[in-house]
């Protein structure tokens, strides 16, 4: 049994002008950019869900040993996409999911298995940053059922979790908390 990874990269960045999988920042596409943090975090395998301009990512984007699923309900929200990587992770003998959002730059391979470190079937857990519950959220197997179900919109798992028992292990000492809306919410090169 391992741990799984997920990026949830599907959105057209409507605010941002541009899908946030095919932003550049520090010469990375953020979706490479989660794709490795969850990789080098120990996740595998790492499911990367794409959705808005899918063929530009996947022709843009490096993607290393991660395997790409299509979310053809993207335009619906943030909730169909953790469906569509829950329903790619069932074949696997993952126990557990790190879930990563593509515009979380500031989430790198150390915030990962320090979540990931929690990992079991029934596992509920996400990092904290400033005392409140961030990304990543490991879903242990047991909840994948659950999370899908209550998967609606723009709220991923939010609704799930919110009812629910979730262990928070504080990242600010190795992470940034912090997503990215705009262009002007990346941080300046060399930050």
């Amino acid at each position: 049994m391992g741990v799984a990874g997920v990026v949830l990269a599907a959105g057209a960045g409507r605010r941002f002008g541009k899908p946030k999988a095919l932003v550049e920042h520090q010469g990375v596409l953020l979706v490479d950019r989660a794709a490795r943090a969850l990789a080098d975090g120990g996740c595998a395998p790492v499911v990367v869900v794409l959705g808005a301009a899918a063929e530009e990512v996947r022709d843009r984007a490096e993607l290393t040993g991660a395997a790409v699923v299509v979310n053809p309900d993207w335009d619906t929200g943030m909730g169909s996409s953790l469906r569509v990587a829950l329903d790619a992770l069932t074949s696997t003998d993952a126990d557990s999911a790190v879930v990563l959002p593509v515009d979380m730059p500031g989430i790198g391979a150390a915030a990962v298995r320090r979540v990931a470190e929690l990992a079991a079937p029934s596992a509920l857990a996400a990092a904290a940053h400033g005392g409140r519950r961030s990304h990543p959220v490991l879903l242990g197997r047991e909840h994948w059922a659950g999370a899908r179900a209550a998967a609606t919109g723009d709220a991923g798992a939010r609704g799930y979790l919110r009812d629910r028992e979730v262990v928070l292990v504080p990242c600010d000492d190795i992470s940034a908390g912090f997503d990215v809306d705009r262009p002007e919410d990346l941080p300046p090169p060399g930050t």
